[in-house]
């Protein structure tokens, strides 16, 4: 198996592709017509040695991938809408980045702030800092899952998580040194390490772990501290993703069980006519003849 390095997101009724700087946004319009805009993002830090330092490119990457995130959804969800006029499209432009700090608050206070102040609950009746520290992290988690398994059961999120499920199947596929095809790509898994899934399923993990080692006494000071390390949480976080998607080893296969296991529920096996769709996004910016052909020692 060979990593590729090309990752994507599931968005409506498509799929979007990138492989370094290109992306490809594919997708089924109502008429069942393929579109596939294909573009460059290099992130939101341009400089490639600042943007590719351990630990700092995972923050980067973080933020870059909610950016390219709401901008392919816009795209997708277009096809599905009434006819937009070019002053509303530069409306979008603009809410854009005012969407992504939204979204940033509302996962900081649904995911940090509001499983901290649940388990303040618990301070009179537990008296160890330790163990009211894990408390917040299981309730951390609970939500999390819950939350994850409560939007599965909407029609549209389910297909969404079908589009997932190809997603990861087209890149399994080509990881695992097979051509590019219909029954190839449905017979892959839709497990795979590097996803967002298993991505923040390990920043909770993690999260528990740190704020375990940090004991403060003052409630205030132990949130800012938190929320101060929210960045560097997820830094550490994508090491691990990316070295999970690049080893084999026994230890860190065993660790990315548990986001695997999540996927179960973010991802869903997709039809043909999906993985149709994940097949031209994943054609637009990546060449897997030429990837399989040197997976295989072969000369192009």
């Amino acid at each position: 198996m060979k990593y590729s390095d090309i990752g994507g997101q599931a968005v409506m009724e498509g799929v979007m592709m990138k492989n370094e700087e290109k992306y490809a946004i594919a997708v089924r319009k109502p008429d069942q017509e393929i579109v596939v805009e294909a573009s460059e993002y290099p992130g939101i830090i341009k400089n490639k040695i600042i943007r590719n330092l351990p630990v700092l490119r995972g923050i980067f990457r973080f933020v870059g991938s909610l950016v390219l995130g709401v901008r392919s959804l816009t795209f997708s969800a277009s096809f599905f809408e009434e006819e937009e006029t070019e002053a509303d499209g530069k409306k979008e432009d603009a809410a854009m980045g005012i969407t992504v700090a939204i979204a940033l608050l509302l996962a900081v206070g649904i995911f940090i702030v509001l499983p901290y102040g649940i388990s303040l609950l618990f301070s009179k009746a537990v008296s160890s800092f330790f163990l009211t520290s894990l408390i917040e992290g299981v309730i951390r988690l609970t939500i999390f899952v819950g939350y994850v398994a409560g939007i599965s059961l909407l029609p549209d999120i389910r297909r969404v998580y079908m589009y997932h499920g190809a997603e990861h199947k087209c890149i399994n596929c080509i990881e695992n040194g097979m051509e590019l095809n219909l029954e190839n790509v449905r017979n892959s898994s839709r497990q795979h390490k590097r996803c967002g899934t298993s991505f923040l399923l390990i920043v909770m993990m993690i999260s528990i772990l740190i704020f375990m080692l940090i004991p403060l006494k003052s409630r205030l000071l132990r949130l800012l501290v938190r929320l101060l390390l929210i960045p560097a949480i997820a830094g550490i976080s994508y090491e691990f993703i990316r070295l999970a998607g690049r080893s084999d080893n026994p230890v860190i296969n065993f660790l990315s069980k548990p986001g695997l296991l999540l996927q179960k529920l973010t991802t869903r096996e997709p039809d043909d006519s999906m993985i149709e769709v994940a097949i031209a996004s994943v054609e637009a910016v990546f060449d897997w003849k030429a990837f399989l052909n040197e997976q295989n020692g072969e000369q192009p």
